[in-house]
């Protein structure tokens, strides 16, 4: 009962961090990579003892005409290579492309072994269309879960009908996925972050887990209520729930987090980003679906009475 109690410390922290991150993202706004912009990403390796210039790179490649949306390290190997992402708006024409190639090469340098390790041209219509399926997609799974939450407490209709345990879920997923969104406006200036595909996955991945760790707390909730004595509060029936799931979406979370954390700190430097989303969201997810989710359930039950 202690989270029921206290409830509105947490819903406060949420409507903080909810607030603060929705305007981070209208002020400083989120780069979009070239998934959703369209462009060119060539990954270049460089073999050599020494840390290879990125703005020199970026200056050769700006003097002789390329418009460089970004210059970044993908990752570094023990023998000394490193893997060097190049990201350009639009494409590189044929005869543009000795000039692109002598622009990322330290020609003047011999202890330099350059290779072109892959390219990535995507177009502007198919920015578009990915940006298009990246919102309809989100869209889509918040409309699914609200029909199978609201199908799957049918038979708890009292106090609190089944369709609101779905706008309740939903309440939460926006909760989740605007917090990494407002990480993001930050890494953006910090770290010039850009979202991509690999960004709009762990959003849906994080929709999955939350939902998955509130629907948990819900369905005890709906046991609960089919057994209640008949002086327990809606409230009581919420609290004694959420002590019955409490240690078991720790117990989960903690160890999908201890993965990921493997994943940000030794995996390689292309999937830094989206490694901290998930953290980030986890964290936030299994939050919400214990101090959020149950608080605003009691709420809505007592906003009826009323």
């Amino acid at each position: 009962m202690f989270i029921i109690k206290h409830k509105w410390i947490f819903l406060t922290v949420s409507i903080i961090l909810v607030v603060g991150s929705l305007l981070l993202v209208a002020t400083k706004g989120i780069k979009r990579g070239i998934d959703f912009t369209g462009g060119t990403e060539v990954v270049v390796s460089y073999k050599s003892a020494q840390d290879v210039d990125l703005g020199s790179i970026k200056d050769n490649l700006t003097r002789t005409g390329f418009e460089v949306k970004d210059v970044s390290l993908q990752k570094k190997d023990l023998d000394g290579t490193n893997y060097v992402s190049i990201k350009l708006l639009g494409e590189v024409s044929q005869d543009k492309r000795q000039d692109f190639e002598r622009a990322y090469t330290f020609d003047n340098d011999p202890s330099f072994v350059t290779k072109q390790i892959s390219e990535n041209v995507i177009g502007p219509s198919i920015g578009k269309e990915l940006t298009q399926k990246a919102v309809w997609s989100i869209v889509l799974v918040s409309i699914v879960i609200i029909l199978f939450v609201t199908f799957s407490f049918r038979e708890v209709s009292k106090p609190v009908s089944s369709f609101k345990y779905g706008l309740l879920t939903i309440v939460t997923l926006i909760h989740d996925i605007t917090i990494p969104l407002g990480m993001y406006a930050v890494l953006g200036i910090t770290h010039g972050a850009e979202i991509d595909s690999l960004f709009v996955l762990a959003l849906l991945t994080i929709m999955g887990i939350s939902m998955a760790d509130t629907i948990v707390v819900f369905d005890r909730v709906r046991e609960n209520l089919k057994n209640r004595k008949s002086n327990e509060t809606f409230a009581e029936v919420v609290g004694k729930s959420l002590n019955q799931t409490l240690l078991r979406s720790f117990n989960t979370s903690l160890a999908v987090l201890l993965v990921l954390f493997a994943l940000y700190f030794f995996g390689p430097l292309s999937i830094h980003d989206f490694s901290l989303t998930l953290i980030v969201g986890m964290v936030v997810g299994t939050y919400s679906s214990i101090f959020v989710a149950s608080p605003l359930l009691v709420l809505v039950e007592k906003w009826q009475k009323k």
